[in-house]
């Protein structure tokens, strides 16, 4: 199988290394596709565009044409670019592909209506692997919009790698990500903005859990943060409105507004978290 991951990112670069598959790397960087390719054992480069040519060609000579077509052509074509530019890279590099489109772009709804629309007659696959590369193997959401061996043959190459990849849809992911993502991320920023530098030794196990996260997260990228921002902005907004309601409440309220968040949290919580809840350790 041959795969031709556009996007020579960390994502791009993760999947090339964890798919059973030929790999070549796109990216509108060619040095970043370069160096993606020497990470990656028997990785090579493609053009960008399709069209582009890979080497110099009398144009009278058509020899080599059907050849060259073909070596432009891949069995799967893997998105792996940001999310907000996903749904046209979908639409630009589709074509690319015979047997498969996918993308890693961690937003559904986009990419898989560009698919629909660019690759109708193939195999579609939307993953979203819920981690850092260094932090793999984890769990990766899949929706599988239309399937077949081939895209089954990535799957089962990403769980060989111990990843648990797990079927979802389109809405219940996206809606997901309003909480787990765009939520989570604002609750630690606004954390680290609200709260003083203290000495470390002032800290209690939930406030240098908080500590810690912030470091993590602003350390990182600003740009995919803001991006998850903006797509799921309800998850942002929730969170706004539930610190007002805190900052606002009384003694009585403040209670109400605790009660109504042991009952969340411990409905289900065995399937909403992974793990049951502790009450043995008070955190404060």
């Amino acid at each position: 199988m041959r795969v031709l991951v556009v996007g020579a990112g960390t994502m791009g670069r993760w999947l090339g290394e964890v798919v059973d598959a030929t790999v070549a790397f796109a990216d509108a960087d060619p040095a970043a596709a370069d160096r993606a390719a020497a990470a990656v054992d028997d990785a090579e480069t493609a053009p960008l565009n399709a069209g582009d040519a890979t080497g110099a060609r009398d144009a009278t000579d058509t020899t080599d044409a059907t050849d060259e077509a073909e070596d432009r052509a891949f069995d799967v074509v893997c998105i792996a670019v940001p999310m907000t530019a996903a749904p046209d890279a979908v639409a630009e590099h589709a074509s690319r592909a015979t047997e498969a489109v996918v993308d890693v772009a961690g937003e559904m709804a986009g990419p898989v209506s560009s698919m629909r629309e660019h690759a109708p007659d193939l195999e579609r696959m939307s993953l979203h692997p819920l981690f850092a590369p260094e932090n793999a193997p984890g769990s990766i959401a899949a929706v599988h919009d239309e399937r077949g061996p081939v895209t089954d043959a990535l799957r089962e190459s990403l769980a060989a790698n111990g990843n648990d990849v797990f079927d979802t849809t389109v809405d219940e992911h996206d809606t997901a990500m309003e909480s787990v993502q765009a939520g989570t991320h604002a609750a630690i920023l606004a954390w680290q903005l609200a709260t003083d530098d203290v000495r470390a030794e002032f800290h209690t196990p939930l406030s240098r859990e908080l500590a810690d996260l912030a470091a993590h997260v602003t350390s990182q990228e600003p740009r995919v943060y803001a991006d998850i921002a903006e797509r799921y902005a309800t998850g942002r907004h929730a969170l706004a409105a539930a610190a007002t309601r805190l900052a606002d409440a009384d003694r009585d309220a403040f209670l109400d507004a605790f009660a109504a968040a042991t009952e969340h949290a411990h409905d289900d919580t065995t399937e909403r978290t992974g793990r049951p809840h502790d009450d043995s350790t008070d955190h404060r």
